[in-house]
């Protein structure tokens, strides 16, 4: 009887002495000791994407409060002359979920080292840093999303629009055998494209791939999509008609030129014919021998009427 009295004495001391360090244990992440109080964010990795980068962790549980998070990054620059600064991410000072998108903040083709912390309240936990440095030339290029349209007897391609980083090479050809393939680039912001004139009753086909001049690289092209034009093909008869028709006209149009310009200069600057009797076909000098002759027989002429009057008076 006496033992069992002590033996359940012991027991109710012992319980009586862990409970507090069992509620000093649980509630030891919050209550401040000098310490990391909070468990650091673990799991750390970067999702990059078309020039999108995500830091991304796992969520630090805690029963009581919300946990906030703070990023910070360090560039090449810092990390070589200026170990000991990091800079804040402009977009996750503090932030709730546990990622951070830090696209602005990671501009230059140089490699980065990330980090992160909790906090709660004026409680902090320590840093975990990515194991890896990240350099956004890692980033992963997809084919561009788009549509194929008419817009009259033009091919409208609207593109996904992912930023000014990206130009896009399209390729396009009519789908018949030995079709030649044209390639028209497309700079940021010029959206929609619209390609060449395309012919009634012909089918076209399209592909597109993205280009990041930043980093040198582009993706896959994306999987053909074809489209065929309504209505019915020229017979080929009608399609030479029309180029005899044009060749006609086009020598119509030169004729005509060419005669109106013949009859402006002879408008504006006409040709003086002189009479014959105006033109001179003799050397000047035979001109002025013959006049001094016909004077000379005048004269001669003249003496003789002159005397055959005397002696008939």
């Amino acid at each position: 009887m006496v033992l069992e009295e002590i033996k359940t004495s012991l027991i109710m001391w012992f319980s009586y002495a862990l409970i507090p360090c069992l509620f000093v244990a649980c509630l030891s992440p919050l209550v401040p000791d000098g310490v990391a109080v909070l468990p650091a964010p673990q799991n750390l990795s970067v999702q990059s994407v078309n020039m999108k980068h995500v830091l991304t962790w796992s969520p630090v549980i805690v029963p009581e409060g919300v946990t906030h998070y703070s990023v910070e990054y360090q560039g090449e620059y810092e990390s070589l002359y200026m170990s000991h600064i990091w800079i804040p991410s402009s977009w996750c000072s503090a932030t709730q979920r546990p990622e951070c998108d830090i696209t602005e903040d990671v501009t230059a083709t140089v490699s980065y080292s990330l980090r992160v912390r909790a906090t709660l309240g004026s409680l902090t936990s320590a840093w975990s840093t990515l194991k890896h440095r990240f350099n956004q030339n890692s980033t992963i290029l997809t084919p561009p999303r788009m549509e194929i349209t008419m817009d009259g007897f033009h091919l409208l391609i609207k593109l996904e629009d992912l930023g000014p980083h990206f130009e896009f090479f399209v390729s396009y050809w009519r789908r018949e055998p030995g079709a030649k393939e044209h390639v028209k680039v497309v700079r940021p912001g010029v959206l929609p494209v619209y390609l060449e004139m395309v012919e009634p009753g012909v089918a076209y086909c399209v592909k597109a791939r993205t280009f990041v001049k930043a980093i040198g690289r582009h993706s896959a092209f994306s999987q053909p999509e074809c489209v065929k034009v309504q209505g019915e093909a020229l017979p080929l008869a009608l399609a030479l008609f029309a180029f005899v028709g044009f060749v006609l006209i086009l020598v119509v149009a030169l004729l005509s030129v060419w005669k109106m310009g013949r009859l402006l200069r002879h408008s504006c600057c006409p040709v003086v014919m002189l009479p014959d009797t105006l033109k001179i076909t003799n050397s000047p000098q035979k001109l002025i021998s013959c006049r001094k002759e016909e004077v000379e027989a005048c004269v001669t002429s003249g003496l003789s009427s002159e005397g055959l009057l005397k002696a008939w008076i």
